[in-house]
């Protein structure tokens, strides 16, 4: 029996040892997440000599309470080195995306070995006085960590934003999460693309929105990358092994039919993506079937998997591979069509769902509307044409929020299409849609509101979206949503308000105040947005009001001086509009040094934020005169 014991206790610590070794060896991290590492990695590190007396001591029993100990602390060694290794190997992108998850997987981490920690025993250990109080103290850091959770740079979320949102972002920003992401060098990016490629792969081949936003961050930080070191990372050496070389092409870019690398690569209804010509040919020939896993093709609709594009296309730079050039069109369009890639008998065969299938058969119609007409503009058209608008209206009213969510998104995606408006609209969708955004859930709001921004680009649709009560309704998300819900929500609110009838609506719901709070709250990454609608609203003059009772002048005058150009200028149009004919405001902004910071504003500006900074300037000039001369 001691003998067991005996073994049970040399293993447990023999895999503490070897856990300890292992998580102080663990590759540095170089991602957002390189300080969090560190700090565990460290205080892990400083656990081995206790473990290593105690291996070496010629006491070899351990009670039964000291044992559960160690165990306890083994388990959480071991998902520890789980979780660094993941974090190590995973796309740098995604963690950035997935922050906040990730370091509450690190906290729990903390929580698991603190724990453990305190259920040692070290009075009864045969251990130093000096190791007992070192690991003591390294119990006191765990302590001390678990009580503490991670905040991360408020920047890194504007600039990701920023990246993600302008088709040309400013060079500065891309060099910033280039930095911050560990993202600086070619072999740096060629790395994070076939990490990237993996999450695709795992996504069964439709990975969805999230990772269409990180594909286009990767691609503008790789454009940045190459322009600023073309090739640092590679040697002459190097590049010529590049060139002569003929590297492995991973088995996730071949085409199971040709086994060779994709150029045009589609997704069928079973999730497998093919080269285009391949897959035609095999449907052409009379099957129904996916060859690879030879489950029935519910549709034979093929959607153009964009992501996997962009990793070939990147993979293929990286690696001295010309890039592959699609192939001529293998199907001609039918005469008189103005659609190519679309099969229309599938879309027929989804509306007939849409129109007579029970709950989960439309959800399951819907679901697959929304990602076609998410895929390209030939679906898009293809679709309304079909008549799948009014259908997708009426599921608007359905109790089942999976649908709803469907419905309300397929509308989204058909809505770029400009002719597809009017029909949306025609078929009586925007009060539906508002009904969404007050009752829907938090993802069918957010679609919502991007919906009737995009519908509200036609000029006669605001005055039908404001009267159809969504002003009210987009300020709630704007003060309750997600990150993406509040700029989508801001959106549609700015583009609404261009209209006056809506800058009323919006004042009289009380829009002012959120703003106000954005606005002196860098950290809320709204700030842009709460300045671009604040400086649309200040030219109707219950808007001017409204702002001139929340004090702002002492943020807009801070925002003049250290702000971005483009919200320096809508703050001093703000500014403008407060100032012109109210003496208080004015001289309250000549109190906080407005005038030395208009200066040089109407000196390096914008062309708007030059005029606005002038106009003002001049009525500072005016009340200083007709001070000296009263």
């Amino acid at each position: 029996m001691e003998k067991t014991e005996n073994e049970a206790r040399n293993s447990v610590l023999r895999q503490l040892v070897e856990s300890v070794k292992a998580i102080s060896e663990s590759s540095e991290c170089c991602n957002v997440f390189k300080k969090i590492c560190g700090n565990l990695v460290r205080r892990v590190k400083l656990l081995s000599p206790l473990f290593e007396e105690l291996r070496d001591s010629d006491e070899e029993l351990l009670g039964e309470e000291e044992m559960r100990g160690f165990e306890s602390l083994r388990v959480a060694l071991g998902s520890t080195m789980e979780l660094l290794e993941s974090v190590n190997q995973g796309s740098k992108l995604y963690q950035a995306f997935h922050r906040d998850e990730i370091a509450n997987k690190f906290h729990q981490m903390t929580e698991q070995i603190e724990s453990a920690l305190k259920e040692i025993p070290y009075d009864k250990l045969p251990i130093s006085d000096e190791v007992q109080e070192q690991i003591e103290l390294v119990h006191a850091q765990f302590k001390r960590a678990k009580e503490r959770k991670e905040s991360f740079d408020s920047q890194l979320e504007m600039d990701l934003d920023v990246a993600e949102k302008d088709r040309e972002p400013d060079p500065a920003t891309l060099k910033r999460l280039s930095e911050k992401l560990h993202l600086k060098t070619i072999n740096d990016l060629k790395k994070e693309s076939l990490a990237f490629h993996e999450l695709v792969i795992v996504s069964g081949g439709d990975p969805g929105e999230s990772f269409e936003r990180m594909s286009s961050i990767l691609k503008k930080l790789k454009d940045c990358v190459l322009s600023e070191n073309p090739a640092d990372d590679i040697s002459k050496g190097d590049q010529s092994l590049v060139k002569h070389r003929s590297p492995v092409i991973p088995d996730d870019f071949r085409c199971p039919i040709s086994l060779e690398l994709m150029k045009d690569p589609v997704i069928v209804s079973t999730g497998q993506t093919y080269e285009r010509a391949c897959i035609q040919k095999w449907l052409e020939a009379g099957h129904k079937n996916c060859p690879k896993t030879q489950q029935t093709l519910m549709h034979t609709a093929l959607t153009p998997n964009y992501v996997l594009k962009s990793l070939i296309a990147l993979w293929c730079e990286s690696n001295g591979v010309e890039l592959p050039k699609k192939q001529g069109n293998c199907r001609s369009k039918k005469a008189g069509s103005n659609v190519s890639d679309c099969d229309r008998a599938a879309i027929d065969a989804l509306l007939q769902k849409l129109d007579n299938g029970n709950l989960e058969t439309k959800r399951s119609a819907t679901g697959e509307l929304r990602l076609l007409a998410k895929r390209n503009a030939d679906n898009r058209v293809c679709i309304a044409e079909a008549g799948a608008i009014p259908l997708l209206v009426e599921l608007l009213s359905s109790q089942d929020p999976r649908t709803q969510e469907h419905a309300v998104t397929a509308l989204l995606n058909l809505s770029i299409n400009d002719s597809n408006k009017g029909t949306i609209v025609n078929a009586g969708a925007i009060p539906d849609i508002v009904d969404v955004l007050k009752n829907g859930s938090m993802e069918a709001r957010e679609n919502a509101a991007a919906t009737l921004f995009s519908l509200s680009v036609i000029d006669e649709n605001k005055v039908a979206i404001g009267a159809a009560g969504a002003i009210p309704a987009l300020i709630n998300l704007l003060c309750e949503g997600t990150p993406r819900g509040k700029k989508d929500a801001a959106t549609a609110i700015f583009n609404l308000s261009i209209y006056q009838g809506n800058k009323a609506r919006a004042v009289k719901a009380g829009i002012v105040a959120p703003l106000m709070g954005f606005l002196k709250d860098a950290g809320s990454g709204m700030v842009d947005e709460a300045l671009a609608i604040l400086a649309i609203l200040a030219s109707h003059q219950e808007g001017k009001l409204a702002i001139g009772q929340a004090e702002p002048i002492p943020t807009l005058v801070e925002v003049v001086r250290t702000g971005s150009p483009r919200n320096r200028e809508n703050a001093a149009a703000v500014l403008w509009s407060l100032c012109t004919g109210d003496l208080q405001q004015l001289k309250l902004a000549k109190e906080l040094g407005a005038e030395e910071a208009l200066k040089e504003l109407s000196e390096n500006g914008t062309e708007r934020a030059k005029r606005k900074a002038g106009s003002i300037l001049e009525v500072l000039q005016r009340f200083e005169s007709d001070i000296v001369n009263s």
